[in-house]
């Protein structure tokens, strides 16, 4: 599909059943929770490593430190240490776009009972890897000025941003401008239904922390799956496959 076909099938999208998406999410999740576990295992590797290379080389974000003389500004604090740690959430935000896209191919491919090739890295080679990076440079500008006009604008801004994987690894063919606008055009088309998803799952997510925390690290991926599902129902695969109208009415 092009990226007019696709932006077409998004405006014309029809009613998503929550319940079912979040009973398809659950049961997906049953299937992959290993390689989201993989996943999220290297990203906290990743995050880790980076926090600490920046915080080395003197540009890590600053501390929030109050001073009780000049007083102590939330805002201020908040805003300039998201600016700060830019260079950081660029890297961060483009191996997230990268292993997320692994990720979903490899939904789908169980999805629609292909042959799975099981690489989460598969989108780290060639030409992919510039597009992952400038994806990863939009979505940190982004995130990050929604961060600076605080709450509610960044909480807005998560949904859209959250659809850069799944439509990148569905369409590597298009542009980064249009991934980028079919990510919004999704995210806004379907923003309370994905955010109420995103929300439950979470919440879902968060249940390993009862093994003493590190369960979170089998747990936490299950958040990344409803907008797979969302974009499967909304727009569909190449193929015109009966498994993409489930939870569609």
């Amino acid at each position: 599909m092009n990226y007019l076909e696709i932006q077409s099938k998004i405006q014309n999208a029809q009613h998503l059943d929550f319940g079912k998406i979040l009973n398809l999410t659950i049961n997906m999740f049953k299937e992959v929770w290993l390689k989201g576990f993989l996943m999220i295992l290297v990203l906290v590797i990743s995050a880790v490593t980076l926090t600490f290379f920046f915080n080395f080389i003197g540009i890590g974000p600053d501390p929030f430190v109050v001073d009780y003389n000049e007083g102590f500004n939330l805002y201020s604090n908040y805003t300039s240490n998201a600016f700060y740690s830019l260079p950081q959430t660029i890297l961060l935000s483009s191996l997230i776009i990268g292993l997320l896209a692994g990720f979903y191919r490899i939904c789908k491919q169980l999805d629609l009972n292909e042959t799975q090739s099981e690489d989460l890295f598969y989108y780290f080679k060639g030409d992919y890897i510039r597009k992952i990076f400038m994806l990863g440079i939009i979505y940190s500008l982004i995130a990050v000025i929604a961060q600076s006009l605080y709450l509610i604008p960044y909480v807005y801004a998560m949904v859209p941003l959250s659809f850069f994987a799944v439509v990148f690894s569905n369409n590597p063919e298009l542009t980064e401008t249009e991934i980028v606008k079919l990510s919004f055009s999704i995210g806004t088309k379907k923003w309370l239904l994905t955010f109420g998803l995103i929300l439950i799952t979470g919440i879902l997510g968060m249940l390993g922390i009862i093994a003493c925390g590190i369960g979170l690290l089998f747990t936490m991926s299950i958040i990344y799956l409803p907008v797979y599902f969302v974009y499967r129902d909304v727009v569909g695969f190449d193929d015109d496959s009966e498994i993409m109208k489930i939870g569609t009415e």
